[in-house]
């Protein structure tokens, strides 16, 4: 069940943080804010990052580590509840 989650979360934080963009948040990935600055645009640089993000996830598996992606599944729920917040501050204009 942890990469089921895994994959959803990843797609959740993909589509929320292209959202937050588009309105006027700002990136705090140094990843993604690295490829944005390079010229590679919006969704080729969230891209980036959730390609980076399942190789290391592909890793943990590998190395046999998979409550490392539990760990992972956390962070990234967090992350698209955070992502969330931010895109309803900007529209409400709190």
């Amino acid at each position: 069940m942890l990469l089921p989650i895994f994959f959803v979360l990843q797609f959740v934080d993909f589509l929320t943080t292209l959202v937050g963009l588009s309105i006027g948040a700002s990136e705090a990935n140094p990843v993604v804010r690295y490829f944005l600055a390079s010229g590679a645009g919006p969704v080729l640089s969230v891209a980036s990052s959730k390609v980076i993000a399942v190789v290391l996830g592909a890793i943990c598996l590998y190395i046999q580590r998979p409550h490392v992606i539990r760990w992972i599944n956390y962070w990234y729920a967090a992350l698209a509840a955070w992502n969330v917040v931010v895109i309803a501050r900007l529209v409400l204009h709190v």
